[in-house]
């Protein structure tokens, strides 16, 4: 496979993966912190402080994953920079 083609699937599988996490993120922290039937329209203090733990918590994961995910971006173009320069001029 064409290196700059898996590296666009790689990318939509990335962005896929990404949008599939927030959707079950969003809908695991709503099903902990807000009751299934609501008593007035504005957050209660404890739903309120719940949403924030969990914003918060998952603020801290996405950037843990988006350093990773960078630095194993960063491998990735070492390595196809590598194996360009190793099957020379086309």
């Amino acid at each position: 496979m064409d290196p700059l083609r898996a590296q666009q699937l790689a990318t939509e599988l990335e962005v896929e993966m990404m949008a599939d996490m927030y959707n079950r993120t969003t809908s695991a922290r709503h099903r902990k912190c807000v009751p299934p039937r609501y008593k007035e329209a504005e957050l209660s203090k404890g739903e309120s402080v719940c949403l924030h733990g969990c914003v918060s918590e998952d603020l801290d994961i996405r950037a843990r994953m988006g350093r990773k995910l960078t630095e194993l971006s960063v491998q990735g173009e070492e390595l196809m920079k590598r194996v360009q320069q190793s099957s020379g001029p086309v």
